[in-house]
Parts: C-alpha cells; structure tokens; sequence
C-alpha cells in the first residue's frame, strides 16, 4: 500500500499559545474526572477561535457576513501551492511570489518564517492588498500564511481582510510550515460548523499529491 505523506501544519494550543492582546487564551478545566463512581474524564474549554491554526469567516471583518458555520466547505480542501518568502519583510509583496505563479491552483499557503513564533510577536509579515488581488486575478480562493494575521497587527482599516470579503476569498491564519517545501499539496483544514462564530479553529494538514 502506498501511504502518501503527511505534514501537520498546525500549532499545539496550549494556554500560553500566542494570541492578539486581549483576546481570549485557550483554557481547560475538568468538569469530570474518572473514578469508581465516574466512568470517563471529561474536560470543558474555552479560547478564542482564532488561537492557533484559525479559519476567519466574513463575519469577523464585516457586520451582517456570514458566520462560520455557514461559509462553504469546498475552498478548505483540494489542491494547494507552499511558495516561501521567508524574511520577506513586513508585507508578502507580489514579487515575493512570482517565481511560483505557473498554473497556480485555487489555494495558496505563504510560508514567512524560518521558524513560526512562539511567542506574541508584533513584527509579523502580512499580505500587502495588492497581492491579494493579484492572487484572485489567478484563480485562487484561499490564501494562508505562517503568522497571526494577513494585516499588520497595527492596522485599523484591515485593508487584506477588506479584499478577502470584496473578492469573497477564504482565509488560514496561524500556520506552522516549518518543514514544509515549496510545491503542490492537497490541503485539509476544514472549519468546526460554529453556530454565529466569527472563525474556527481547524486541525489543518497537507498530503503529498
């Protein structure tokens, strides 16, 4: 049998995984414990869904779009492209990924990091709104990327976000593409069917083709 490879993706949550200041960090408490009156453990949580490997939904950047449990599935799963740009600087500018742009498939995973943070970091990388554009203008309906966010953490006016809903292009957050090579993979990272959510987390992984 020819098992084809795996690549995990996504980070471990833990309590102290990085998040945007303020938003809620990932926390578990016991709410049963297994003993001779109690057959299972069972264990309750709670976390921002946007801590780790995240799934945003329109909603998150515009009042009345829809929530996460309602965004289509098919832009999570297929056909997908790693082109690396690591240092890229503060924006993943257009010529970051040209030398990637050959027949790209519908969805499209920048890696920025020689090695994803650990901790909150500010000074991440993040899509400049032109390369969001000329991404749609290929064909691709999801893009994602190996840092907290595809706009600076300073910005207010989310001007990549605002493209993402104007081109109604899906979005992966909070990647680890540590060891991954540049090439063609299948991508698996399907949202949680979140009732009103503005993302979800997703278990997010790439198969080799």
């Amino acid at each position: 049998m020819n098992v084809k490879k795996l690549w995990d993706i996504s980070p471990t949550v833990t309590p102290d995984a990085p998040i945007f200041p303020g938003d809620e960090p990932y926390a578990l408490r016991w709410t049963a414990t297994l003993t001779p009156d109690c057959p299972v453990n069972l264990s309750a949580i709670t976390l921002s869904p946007h801590v780790g490997a995240h799934a945003d939904a329109p909603l998150h950047y515009a009042n009345g779009a829809a929530a996460i449990a309602d965004v289509a599935l098919d832009a999570y799963l297929g056909r997908c492209r790693v082109i690396h740009a690591i240092a890229c600087g503060p924006l993943i500018r257009i010529e970051h990924l040209q030398h990637a742009e050959a027949e790209l498939p519908p969805r499209v995973l920048v890696r920025c990091c020689q090695r994803a943070d650990t901790q909150w970091n500010p000074e991440f990388s993040a899509f400049a709104p032109e390369t969001v554009e000329w991404l749609a203008a290929r064909g691709v309906r999801l893009i994602g990327l190996d840092t907290p966010s595809v706009d600076p953490a300073s910005s207010k006016s989310l001007d990549s976000h605002q493209r993402l809903l104007r081109l109604d292009l899906r979005v992966l957050e909070n990647l680890v593409l540590d060891e991954v090579p540049e090439g063609d993979y299948e991508l698996i990272a399907l949202p949680l069917k979140l009732a009103g959510a503005c993302a979800s987390p997703v278990r997010a992984v790439l198969r080799e083709l």
